[in-house]
């Protein structure tokens, strides 16, 4: 089965940047679409970005568009979240998300993603 670990959240200021990191495992082909979701306290949980399993092209939630995206290195078999002027509400417990798939689009619906990892916490604040 495919595994991923998120890592590289923290505490970080209003303005500033941070990337996180899905490193990924158990897979038998690098076919996959991913997904970033996050989710705050007191709120569900949303998707943020997202990357289809052949063109590999990022896409981004209204909310962070211009300012977070998704890319990948398949030698280091990780999957990263730039995120760029963070602010406040970026708060939130930040889950990486896969499901094989050999599709052009990708999308930000959570029932459709097989695999998970554990979150990663990002807190913007002074």
């Amino acid at each position: 089965q495919l595994q991923l670990v998120e890592s590289g959240g923290g505490l970080v200021q209003p303005g500033g940047s941070l990337r996180l990191s899905c490193q990924y495992s158990g897979s038998p082909t690098d076919y996959f679409t991913i997904g970033w979701f996050r989710q705050a306290p007191g709120k569900e949980r949303e998707g943020v970005s997202c990357m289809d399993a052949v063109y590999r092209r990022a896409n981004s939630a209204d909310s962070v568009k211009g300012r977070f995206t998704t890319s990948r290195d398949n030698a280091k078999k990780t999957v990263y979240l730039q995120m760029t002027s963070l602010k406040p509400e970026d708060t939130g417990v930040y889950f990486c998300a896969a499901r094989r798939s050999f599709t052009a689009s990708c999308d930000f619906q959570i029932a459709r993603y097989d695999y998970w990892g554990q979150g990663t916490q990002v807190t913007v604040s002074s």
